[in-house]
C-alpha cells in the first residue's frame, strides 16, 4: 500500500525506489553478517578493508542517485557560467521523496558497517523505507526506531487508545497545514513572487508570514505523519520541540528538522572531525556542515547562503560560549528569532535581489512612516470601510495595509508560546482534549474545501 500511495504520483519513478531497496538491503544485509561474522576472531587485514569499500561503494552509489536527480541542473549551470559553455540543461524531474528515502538507506548502511541491526527481512526492511506516513518529508528515521516495532506482534493488535491520539495529533497538524501554513503562504507568496518594492511593514510582514509558513507548514506535516503511523501503533521520532522558543542557534538546531540536524552531525559533522582537532578545526567541521546542509535542501546558491549563514551563527555561538557570560532570556530569544526570520529570507527567495529586495524594506524605516497606503502586493488584501479609515487616525498609514497580517502573526507568536501538539497529547485523551481535536479537524476540513493548492513546502526537498 505504501509503493501504490508512493506510485500513484507518478509511477515511472517506482522502479527506482524498488531499485534503490534492493540495492541497499543486499548491500546493508552483507555488511552486517560480516560484522557478525568477525566477532570473537582476529580479523584479517583484507577484510576489514573489503568491508570499507563496500560501505563506501553503497554511500556513493546513493549519493551519485541523488546527485544525478538533484544537482545535475545546479552543476551545468555554474559550468556554463564560468567556463562559458552552453550545455543544454535536461531540467530532470526530481523524483518524489528521494532525499528522505536517500538519507535513510544512507544510515542504515552505516548501521549495518557497525553492526548496529539485526533484522534481514526484506518485506520489513521495505516498509521501513516506505512507510508512507514519513516516506515523502520525513523525518529520517533510524532502523532502530522502526524495524523493532514492525517486528513486534503487539504492533498488529488495536490499541484503541493509540487511535484516538493518532487522530487527534493529525487533526492539530492538519489544521497547522491548511489554516494557519496555507494563510500565510499567500502573503508571503504575493510578498517574495511580486517584484515591486516592499515598504517597511510590508517587508516584515513579507518575511514573517514565510517565517510562521513554513514552521507550520513542516511541522503541521510532522504532526500528521506521527498521527498516522500511531493508527498503526507505530511511533515515528518526534522531529520538532518548539524550535521559536529557542534561545540560542545551538538550542534552535537541536529543536528544529531534529532527524535532519542528528543525521549531519552523526553521518557528517563528526565523520569530519567534530571538536576532537581543535577550535579553529571545530569551526570549520560547523561550517562545513551547514553548508552541505544547505545544498541539501536544493540545488541553488540561495540554499548554499543560507546554509553558510546558520553554520557561520553556530560558530560566533561556540566563539561566545567560551566567554561564559549568556544573554539575558528576552534578549536571547529576540536574537535568535531574529537572526532565524533574517536568514529564512534567503531560504525562501528565488534570487539574490528578491532577498534583497524584502531586507532592504526591512530596514527603509522612511517608509514606515508614509502618509499614504503603498501599493504593496500584501496591502491588496488589507481591511477597507469605517474601519481603515479609524485605523488612518492613529496608526500610520503603512502599516494600516498590513492590518490583518499582522494580527494573524500575533495570534501565530501565541500559539508557538503555548505547548507543542507533542506536550498536548502527552497521556490520555480527555474528552476536553477530544472537543478540541474535533474542533480544530472541523475548522480545517471546512478550509480544505475553499483551498485551491495546498502543497507541503518540504516536497521541494
Amino acid at each position: 500500500m505504501s509503493l501504490f500511495f508512493y506510485a500513484y504520483w507518478d509511477i515511472q519513478y517506482l522502479p527506482l525506489i524498488l531499485g534503490s531497496i534492493f540495492l541497499n538491503f543486499a548491500i546493508g544485509t552483507g555488511l552486517a553478517q560480516a560484522h557478525g561474522q568477525s566477532i570473537g576472531e582476529i580479523k584479517k587485514p583484507h577484510h576489514g578493508v573489503n568491508r570499507k569499500v563496500v560501505l563506501t561503494t553503497g554511500i556513493a552509489a546513493n549519493l551519485m542517485l541523488l546527485g544525478y536527480f538533484k544537482y545535475t541542473d545546479f552543476l551545468l549551470g555554474n559550468i556554463n557560467v564560468v567556463l562559458g559553455t552552453s550545455y543544454t540543461l535536461p531540467h530532470i524531474l526530481l523524483p518524489l521523496a528521494i532525499s528522505f528515502f536517500t538519507f535513510t538507506q544512507i544510515v542504515y548502511l552505516v548501521d549495518s558497517y557497525r553492526g548496529e541491526t539485526a533484522e534481514y527481512d526484506l518485506l520489513n526492511y521495505s516498509l521501513f523505507v516506505t512507510f508512507f506516513p514519513h516516506l515523502i518529508a520525513g523525518p529520517i528515521v533510524h532502523h532502530r526506531q522502526i524495524m523493532p516495532q514492525f517486528a513486534s506482534r503487539w504492533t498488529l493488535t488495536q490499541r484503541y487508545p493509540n487511535i484516538l491520539k493518532g487522530l487527534f495529533i493529525f487533526s492539530i497538524g492538519l489544521f497547522k497545514k491548511v489554516v494557519i501554513a496555507d494563510s500565510f503562504a499567500v502573503w508571503a507568496t504575493a510578498g517574495f513572487d511580486s517584484g515591486q518594492t516592499l515598504g517597511f511593514f510590508a517587508a516584515w510582514a513579507t518575511s514573517l508570514s514565510y517565517t510562521f509558513q513554513l514552521y507550520f507548514d513542516f511541522s503541521g506535516y510532522c504532526d500528521m505523519a506521527i498521527g498516522a503511523s500511531l493508527l498503526f501503533n507505530i511511533w515515528l521520532p518526534i522531529n520538532f520541540n518548539s524550535p521559536y522558543k529557542a534561545l540560542d542557534i545551538q538550542d534552535f538546531w537541536r529543536r528544529w528538522h531534529i532527524t535532519l540536524s542528528s543525521f549531519l552531525r552523526d553521518y557528517l559533522y563528526i565523520p569530519l572531525g567534530g571538536n576532537r582537532s581543535g577550535k579553529y578545526r571545530t569551526y570549520f567541521n560547523l561550517f562545513a556542515t551547514f553548508v552541505l546542509g544547505g545544498l541539501w535542501h536544493g540545488a541553488t546558491w540561495m540554499f548554499v547562503i543560507w546554509g553558510a549563514m546558520h553554520g557561520g551563527a553556530l560558530v560566533v555561538h561556540r566563539f561566545w560560549t567560551r566567554f561564559r557570560s549568556p544573554m539575558p532570556p528576552v534578549l536571547a530569544w529576540i536574537v535568535t528569532f531574529m537572526f532565524v526570520n533574517f536568514t529564512w529570507v534567503f531560504f525562501r527567495a528565488k534570487t539574490l535581489d528578491d532577498a534583497f529586495r524584502v531586507l532592504n524594506g526591512m530596514i527603509d524605516f522612511r517608509s514606515a512612516f508614509g502618509h499614504t497606503i503603498a501599493a504593496t502586493p500584501t496591502s491588496d488584501l488589507a481591511w477597507g470601510g469605517w474601519l481603515s479609515d479609524l485605523a488612518l487616525k492613529v496608526m500610520p498609514a503603512s502599516l494600516v495595509g498590513q492590518m490583518p497580517i499582522y494580527l494573524a502573526i500575533i495570534f501565530a507568536f501565541a500559539i508557538i508560546a503555548q505547548k507543542n501538539s507533542m506536550e498536548m497529547a502527552n497521556g490520555s485523551i480527555e474528552r476536553w482534549k477530544l472537543i478540541y481535536g474535533v474542533a480544530l479537524l472541523s475548522v480545517a476540513m471546512c478550509f480544505t474545501l475553499a483551498a485551491t493548492s495546498s502543497v507541503f513546502l518540504y516536497f521541494n526537498f
